[in-house]
């Protein structure tokens, strides 16, 4: 198979819809769909099947998704490292969500900056979830995930820390003055919705909480009283004295790992990682 045609099944897949697909990848529809026939001919198989209600993907579709997509992502990874290299910068691209970990990857930044092949560490922060897509395209080199949040599928990684999760909500509010909730307490709040994060693709969901961008206008609206969140209890020194905390019992436990491309033979990269192990 070319990468082509791959991207061209991928669209179709997704969009489940081929004009959709179309105009995604910048084509007339005929050729569209004639590429997604002659690739289900030397396949043997249907991909896709399709009726006068729409477009379906099969079970072997299915799997063609899920591997063509990691093949195209593979591709793109090794173009962004290839370039990289080509500039002849040695350092590491290291990808973490912006307002998490800062204590954790402080002291890892110092910690490998005194080891004596350390080699320059750039941090890309980023929003919600925008670690992992970085790290997939080949953009970072490793990256802080947070499990359950994050998926670490295809990933090597090493667990760095657990942490418990605690309601933030505004000082003096009744429940500031309580041992712990549950989750079931903090989303019956009356006018303290939980906030809305974009999309990885753009936009918000649907839903009354206010919509952030980042930790710094979440933290603004739990002050102002208009917003309340369930976060990772290390949040607490970003916080003041207009917030306040509580543990919530029942909220998963957050784990914080260093994550890196399985393939990845870089001798800098395992030392970062080993690096932050020792931590």
């Amino acid at each position: 198979m070319e990468t082509r045609e791959l991207r061209y099944f991928v669209a179709v897949a997704e969009e489940l819809h081929f004009g959709r697909a179309a105009r995604r990848l910048g084509i007339a529809q005929p050729p569209l769909s004639r590429a997604i026939s002659r690739l289900e001919r030397r396949l043997g198989t249907t991909l896709l099947e399709r009726t006068s209600r729409g477009v379906t993907l099969t079970a072997p579709g299915s799997v063609l998704l899920r591997e063509g997509s990691a093949a195209l992502a593979a591709v793109e990874a090794a173009e962004h490292r290839t370039r990289r290299a080509a500039t002849g910068h040695p350092g590491v691209v290291l990808a973490t969500k912006a307002g998490a970990t800062g204590e954790l990857l402080a002291k890892l930044l110092d910690a490998y900056a005194a080891e004596p092949d350390a080699v320059t560490v750039d941090v890309l922060l980023c929003g919600p979830g925008e670690q992992e897509r970085l790290l997939r395209e080949g953009r970072a080199d490793v990256a802080l995930l947070h499990r359950p949040f994050d998926s670490t599928t295809g990933f090597d990684t090493e667990e760095l820390r657990t942490e418990r999760q605690v309601a933030v909500l505004p000082a003096g509010h009744p429940f500031a003055g309580r041992d712990s909730v549950r989750m079931a307490d903090v989303a019956a709040l009356p006018n303290l919705p939980m906030p809305r994060w974009p999309h990885p693709d753009g936009g918000y969901p649907d839903g009354p909480g206010p919509q952030v961008r980042d930790h710094t206008q979440l933290l603004q609206m739990i002050a102002l009283g208009r917003a309340c969140a369930v976060m990772p209890e290390s949040c607490r020194i970003h916080l003041r004295d207009e917030h306040a905390t509580v543990p919530v019992l029942d909220a998963p436990t957050v784990t914080t790992v260093i994550a890196w491309p399985a393939h990845s033979r870089s001798r800098a990269v395992a030392d970062l990682i080993g690096t932050a192990t020792r931590l």
